[in-house]
């Protein structure tokens, strides 16, 4: 999961669908899963139906435990199916509070439900306690203690995802936030979570190593005085970050940064020296700075400053919409050496020809803005 361009088998609303759970510089963090096309189609689409309109008809509020007793009771999934296949239910203890035992899936999608409270916690154990991965996007959950009432009591979680819920006034501390200490992804995209919240949050999620903070309208970070070292990957697009200064803090507070994405923030300069960029970010092998407002050769060849850096998305930047896209692609392979994906794209073979282009261009337009280092593969080759 940012980029996350992993595919993956789902286990989803009683079948196994892929799904691709990407985040892009245009996603609203809401992971929608595509079913498979197969020859059991017939009794697919009863189920899709069944699921359809059970979701149209509990959109009000509702708790967790209720979601999933409904959503996964054999009214609704009628066909029994073996262990790891889907979903099958056993007789529970008598006098339990629903019809039967279920057995969920160990990545349980519950995306648009209504939910808003947790419900009964010795349920939640009873019947998630294997779930790894937990879907709430797109409920009404404004309360992080009734969150840490779910997520207390799923053992094995480490990946969940709160994308729209309205946390914007929810308050949280250090008691409360311990209940999250297993997570090692977590996604708050356009849950409008204050930083103080995120720093609470961090000082219990020691093995934190992705965190997604998309769509928050965020126009500054705020710093704190500990690091997160564990951190691998910050997706922050589709905020109102304007100041370089802004992604300086979140390079003291995350030393240990493999990716940052950063697309669709209207950064207009990169204004840190090189040798603080590379004191900052000593890890950083990928950066995304798609729809950014750089406007200067100037902060390309500062990319060079990171040095790990070996993918770099530049789209949409107001230096290059003079350029056409093959002047685009060659001038910036000229200046960054060291990068070998380019908007995705491998830079393989095209290095020794981006150079001499390089210079081709610059003997005829003097005037340019020349970098500190002239490529030289081109000159030796």
């Amino acid at each position: 999961m940012v980029t996350w361009g992993r595919s993956r088998e789902v286990a989803v609303d009683a079948k196994y669908v892929s799904a691709r759970d990407v985040v892009t510089s245009s996603h609203s963090g809401v992971f929608s899963p595509r079913p498979q096309q197969n020859n059991r189609g017939l009794r697919r689409d009863r189920e899709r139906v069944a699921i359809s309109i059970w979701k149209m008809s509990h959109t009000g509020g509702r708790s967790f435990v209720e979601v999933i007793c409904e959503k996964y009771s054999p009214e609704n999934f009628p066909y029994r199916r073996g262990m790891g296949i889907g979903i099958h239910t056993s007789a529970g203890p008598q006098g339990s509070p629903v019809k039967a035992r279920l057995n969920l899936p160990t990545i349980l999608v519950l995306d648009g439900c209504g939910i808003t409270t947790a419900g009964k916690e010795s349920d939640i154990a009873a019947f998630c306690s294997h779930v790894s991965e937990l879907d709430l996007s797109d409920n009404n959950l404004q309360d992080w203690y009734e969150i840490s009432k779910i997520v207390s009591n799923l053992a094995k979680l480490t990946f969940l995802n709160l994308t729209s819920n309205p946390l914007i006034e929810a308050s949280l501390d250090s008691a409360c936030a311990a209940s999250f200490s297993r997570i090692q992804r977590l996604v708050l995209n356009n849950t409008k979570v204050s930083w103080e919240t995120v720093h609470v949050l961090l000082q219990e999620l020691s093995g934190l190593e992705e965190l997604f903070l998309c769509f928050n309208n965020y126009r500054a970070v705020s710093l704190s005085s500990c690091s997160y070292p564990s951190l691998r990957l910050l997706h922050i697009t589709d905020n109102n970050l304007t100041d370089w200064a802004e992604v300086h803090k979140l390079g003291q507070m995350f030393p240990g940064l493999d990716t940052l994405i950063l697309a669709n923030n209207n950064l207009t300069s990169i204004t840190d020296s090189q040798g603080t960029l590379a004191r900052l970010f000593q890890n950083l092998r990928s950066i995304n700075l798609h729809n950014s407002g750089l406007s200067s050769w100037d902060d390309i060849d500062k990319l060079k400053a990171f040095p790990k850096l070996e993918e770099v998305r530049l789209l949409g930047i107001p230096l290059l919409q003079s350029y056409s896209e093959e002047e685009r692609r060659k001038l910036i392979i000229a200046r960054l050496p060291s990068v070998t994906v380019l908007n995705g794209s491998k830079v393989a073979g095209e290095r020794i020809d981006a150079e001499r282009f390089f210079i081709r261009y610059h003997i005829n337009h003097p005037d340019e803005e020349l970098p500190d280092r002239f490529p030289t593969s081109a000159v030796c080759a």
